[in-house]
């Protein structure tokens, strides 16, 4: 309760309206399937255990791509913030500038030609896509802390990496979470695409929906993944508000 006391209101709202708005919207979606008129096609499509599974490794893949960009981009962006690395600069950089500036389809389609379908080629290729915005944020969060703060804590004769665990990344752990959760925001909507390349998800219903022309399936598809979409934030701000502290 104190943390949240501390939160301007819009925050507040954000944090205790997108829960009820999903459960309002995934329960609207539950009753219509349940008193809709399906094909055969549609209702094999929407089957609880199939919906199930797409969620479940729609999820899974979320996570591990979020892994691996928290565990690249957050390092790099801390190197890059350091003195002395002016070609990590440029090949991070440029590796962020690739993932958001080429279509993901591309990038996912390109990557699965020379890996190999599956979903390691799909967590590799959404990962670079959401690379940029949490190196972007890790540099911003680091060079806007207070450089009188450094120097104090230098001068009460902390190393450089105790300053940087115990003075800059508090202090800019805000900046890198609000990255966090639009790279999280990216890869949910981007992990659609990953059923083209036979890595799984809801993608999989829009793909059906297009394919056979089935409106009520690819409505459904875009359905699940926007409330999909709507908790990964919920739950990254939930993160900020909880890792982020006291005092900031």
């Amino acid at each position: 309760m104190t943390r949240m006391s501390g939160m301007s209101g819009e925050d507040r709202l954000l944090i205790l309206g997108i829960p009820v708005l999903v459960a309002v919207v995934f329960v609207g979606w539950c009753v219509w399937r349940q008193s809709a008129d399906l094909g055969d096609v549609e209702a094999r499509a929407l089957a609880w255990d199939s919906v199930l599974t797409m969620a479940r490794q729609h999820v899974v893949l979320v996570v591990l791509c979020a892994a691996l960009v928290m565990a690249t981009a957050v390092p790099a962006g801390i190197l890059l913030t350091r003195r002395r690395t002016p070609v990590l600069s440029l090949l991070t950089t440029l590796v962020g500038n690739i993932g958001q500036s080429a279509p993901v389809i591309g990038v996912i389609v390109l990557l699965a030609i020379w890996l190999g379908f599956g979903t390691p080629t799909a967590v590799l290729a959404l990962s670079i896509y959401a690379f940029l915005p949490v190196l972007a944020n890790t540099v911003t969060g680091l060079t806007g802390v207070d450089r009188t703060l450094v120097e104090a804590a230098r001068g009460m004769g902390m190393s450089p990496v105790q300053v940087l665990a115990r003075v800059e990344l508090p202090l800019a752990l805000p900046v890198i979470m609000t990255g966090a959760r639009t790279a999280l925001v990216l890869l949910v909507g981007a992990g659609a695409f990953a059923t083209f390349i036979d890595a799984g998800g809801l993608g999989a219903l829009i793909q059906t929906g297009i394919t056979l022309y089935r409106f009520p399936v690819l409505v459904s598809g875009a359905v699940l993944i926007a409330l999909l979409a709507l908790m990964v934030e919920w739950v990254g701000r939930l993160l900020e508000v909880a890792l982020t502290p006291k005092g900031l």
